[in-house]
């Protein structure tokens, strides 16, 4: 089997992508990252998803980035907004965070001489970050195949980003029909310890939009 590594927040998105590549036949890597996100619940909810879906392998990486602040994810002193208005980019964005996590994958990917990288980033329902535009996937990309021992020898690595055109009606669609539990995933920017979503933020707000769209109850747990 061809491996991939795979990005794994712990919430709807990455669940799907893991789903997906799994479903393409990838032996799955899945990677998470504790960069000291406002609450721990969506790791756990990742270990639980990584375990549900069959993954190859989970890592968790460690990495503090509330040293730099900056985002309403990593700076407790920092308001999630709950308005449901969009101006702008968020205080949510963290900055550089999808930089990171795909070198870290692609740092990964070539030790296990691997070729693939998924990322379940969306420009459709999203909060409209910079990091998750189709342009930023293919510069990244082009990016890996200039650094890269492995590129640079002929082994051509690619950022898959299947979710890129989806809604989130669509992708919850696709993950249903992969047979994710979505009940397992944590969407939430400011879980509480249980695991139980706030339900006003912008992420749960998105998701709960998706499934009303699908007529069907989202399963996570609300506060």
């Amino acid at each position: 089997m061809k491996k991939a590594i795979v990005l794994l927040s712990g919430g709807l998105d990455s669940a799907t992508v893991l789903a997906i590549a799994r479903n393409q036949a990838f032996q799955c890597h899945a990677l998470s990252v504790d960069y000291g996100q406002r609450h721990r619940s969506e790791l756990t909810a990742a270990q639980n998803v990584a375990r549900s879906l069959g993954a190859h392998a989970h890592q968790t990486i460690r990495l503090d980035m509330t040293v730099f602040g900056g985002s309403a994810l990593t700076d407790q002193s920092l308001e999630v907004p709950v308005s449901g208005e969009n101006i702008g980019i968020p205080i949510t964005y963290v900055p550089a965070r999808n930089t990171i996590m795909l070198s870290l994958a692609l740092a990964w990917a070539e030790t296990l001489d691997c070729q693939d990288i998924f990322i379940g980033v969306n420009a459709v329902d999203y909060s409209g970050y910079p990091d998750c535009r189709l342009q930023y996937i293919q510069a990244f990309e082009k990016m890996a195949n200039l650094a890269t021992k492995a590129a640079v020898e002929g082994k051509k690595i690619t950022i898959h980003a299947p979710l890129m055109h989806l809604s989130k009606q669509e992708i919850i669609q696709a993950g249903l029909a992969l047979g994710i539990d979505y009940g397992l995933t944590i969407s939430c920017y400011q879980a509480d310890e249980l695991g139980q979503a706030c339900g006003i933020c912008d992420s749960c707000r998105i998701r709960r939009a998706g499934f009303e769209a699908m007529g069907i109850a989202d399963p996570a747990r609300y506060q």
